[in-house]
Parts: structure tokens; sequence; C-alpha cells
């Protein structure tokens, strides 16, 4: 039986970010958008993100940039977006609980609902984001 907790290290967000992303590498509908925009560089797409969490749920200021312009061009619709919150919030789930577990689940429906809103903008008006 696994050890449920809540988020606290990077270790848990390391934990987090490898399981989620392995399993949307092996999705359906997201495998193919993933790996086609990522291609060989996981390892560095993996270390951004346990930068980008580890600022966000742990208050350690580790992840610099925006995290928005590297996906303004993504062909993906409301189909794909609900899928990642599925599988992110599944990942959660098996592994943690408590308030930044609660946290994570929240931050990461919110940013998926602006990244949609936004893409679903940019495809819509055939414009392009600044950068």
């Amino acid at each position: 039986m696994k050890d449920i907790k809540d988020i606290s290290s990077i270790e848990d967000i390391r934990m987090l970010v490898d399981t989620f992303y392995e399993k949307i590498r092996q999705d359906d509908l997201l495998g193919e958008v993933f790996n086609r925009v990522i291609q060989d560089r996981w390892g560095e797409h993996l270390e951004k993100m346990y930068r980008f969490w580890q600022t966000v749920l742990l208050k350690e200021h580790t992840y610099y940039g925006s995290p928005f312009p590297p996906h303004a061009q993504l062909p993906v619709e409301a189909a794909h977006f609900d899928r990642w919150k599925q599988l992110f919030f599944e990942t959660v789930d098996e592994y943690f609980v408590g308030e930044k577990a609660t946290e994570a689940k929240w931050r990461a429906g919110k940013m998926a609902e602006m990244f949609q809103m936004k893409i679903s903008y940019y495809q819509n008006t055939q414009t392009k984001p600044l950068m």
C-alpha cells in the first residue's frame, strides 16, 4: 500500500511530475501531441515542470518564465484539456492528500481553463500571441 501524504518536498514534486507525464506519454489522446512537440527533449521539459511546481506549491522560487507562450500554437481543444486534468487529478489523488495536494489540483484546473480559453481565442481569431 502506498504511503499517502501531502506534497511537501522537491522529491514529491518529481514523483508527481514523472508519474503524470508518463501517463501523458502513453495516453491515446495526449501522447501524440506531447511527443510530437517535445520529441527528444523530455528531460528538459520535466526539469522545467519540477521548477514550475516547486515554485507554485512549495514557494521555493526556481521557475522563471511564462508558462503560456510555448503552448499557444498547440493543436488542442476542450477534450485535450479535460483529459489532461483527469490524468493530473488522478495522479495527485494516487499519491497525495492534504492542503498542497488540493492546491495542486485547483491550480492545474485554473491553468488548464486559462490555457484553453487563450488557445481557443488564437485559433478562432487566426492571430498569434505577443511573445
